[in-house]
């Protein structure tokens, strides 16, 4: 990938929505909702506050959850991206 994010943004490539139910009923693209689970592609380099570097919290490989409505999309190279800043990610999946 040749985009990076700066300062303290990351940019995630978000999973695939679920097809099917757990009962098994499968799902037609309108019922289907916008998972908020995502796969970190790329992070910034964090954030200077007050000539103090801030670490970033995440990595590259992470999974995610991000707050719902948060940031930007953005297509690159024909694939689909989120920009968010790193305080929009709620929680790591391990």
């Amino acid at each position: 990938m040749n985009m990076k994010p700066l300062g303290n943004r990351v940019i995630l490539k978000q999973l695939e929505a679920e097809e099917k139910t757990k009962s098994g009923i499968i799902l037609p693209d309108s019922a289907k909702e916008k998972p908020q689970e995502a796969l970190i592609v790329a992070v910034g380099p964090g954030e200077e506050i007050d000539g103090k570097k801030t670490p970033m919290q995440v990595k590259e490989g992470d999974k995610v959850i991000y707050a719902e409505y948060s940031g930007t999309e953005v297509k690159f190279e024909e694939e689909e991206y989120i920009i968010v800043d790193q305080k929009d990610i709620i929680a790591i999946v391990e």
